[in-house]
């Protein structure tokens, strides 16, 4: 039997839920879900523990904080998930920062639902795991044909990108900034997908957590390109902060700066949540890495120039 009561604590996997056409089986959502437009409609059902308007460090600081106490960053309203009634409740076990955890979902089961309810628990570290999360959310909520399609156009326009590049050999080198302070260069699918966009991925390793980098390590690289990508940051919110990064000593002599080839790509709606809108998020990245190539008409609201 189709699931017909989905909670979605993640905003990922919200939007996999929409494009499989089964938005009008969801039921709530978590704070963090905000697209597609409709979704906000929804109950929300979590909270997030970190305080409003802090600089990077100061959140960086406060979520180290709450994880060393084994405090989530994120609290569930256990009452609201019980009179939901849900059949599915979709969330995540990588990131203790990126999402209501599973451990938290378990805890909240554990209250008295009134009905059993299945958990899907998505753990993507590169993009055929994407790919195969989108697959696993279809095929748990009876939609394996809507799966199939949605897989397969996907993977079409990541095709179109790949034949494009087949015969151009520069690669520029490319770091992709996930935190600004302290410094951290976005791991997991990202390296993957500057890879696919034509460039070639500095700092991080493809499938592997984003690491913490110093300055100077960053300064002795010297990439031709710099995206920032902030984890949860619009455009309009990394903007605030990029003189954190402007005020390093040497900061103005790195190529990309000097060759005007420093970015700013919104993190929040397209790198950092791991669900259909990745692609989108590779079509960025080739608009950026090779802008004689590919038009795709992000820059200005997926993605800016942004000049010293």
């Amino acid at each position: 039997m189709p699931a017909d009561r989905i909670i979605s604590l993640l905003p990922a996997a919200t939007e996999i839920v929409c494009a499989l056409g089964l938005d009008n089986r969801l039921v709530g959502r978590s704070h963090a879900c905000d697209f597609p437009e409709t979704v906000k409609q929804l109950p929300v059902c979590s909270y997030d523990r970190i305080g409003s308007n802090l600089s990077s460090l100061q959140i960086d600081e406060q979520v180290k904080q709450l994880l060393t106490n084994a405090l989530s960053v994120y609290e569930l309203n256990n009452e609201l998930i019980e009179q939901l009634l849900p059949d599915v409740i979709i969330t995540q076990d990588q990131c203790a920062v990126c999402a209501v955890s599973l451990p938290e979902v378990e805890k909240a089961l554990s209250a008295q639902l009134g009905k059993p309810a299945q958990i899907i628990s998505l753990q993507p570290n590169s993009l055929a795991e994407i790919i195969s999360n989108i697959e696993e959310v279809a095929r748990t909520l009876g939609a394996t044909t809507a799966g199939e399609n949605l897989i397969e156009e996907l993977q079409e326009r990541v095709d179109i990108i790949r034949h494009k590049l087949k015969f151009i050999d520069a690669k520029p080198t490319v770091a992709c900034i996930e935190w600004l302070d302290p410094l951290m260069v976005s791991g997991n699918w990202v390296p993957e997908l500057v890879t696919i966009a034509g460039g070639e991925p500095v700092m991080a390793e493809a499938g592997k957590q984003s690491p913490y980098i110093q300055w100077e390590d960053l300064r002795l690289q010297d990439p031709d390109v710099i995206v920032l990508m902030a984890c949860g940051f619009s455009i309009e919110r990394t903007l605030k902060e990029v003189d954190t990064l402007l005020q390093l000593p040497g900061f103005s002599d790195l190529k990309a700066v000097k060759n005007k080839r420093l970015y700013i790509a919104d993190g929040n709606h397209y790198f950092n949540r791991p669900g259909p809108r990745i692609i989108d998020s590779i079509e960025i990245l080739a608009e950026i890495i090779n802008p004689k190539q590919f038009i795709f008409g992000y820059e200005g609201d997926g993605w800016i120039k942004f000049e010293v």
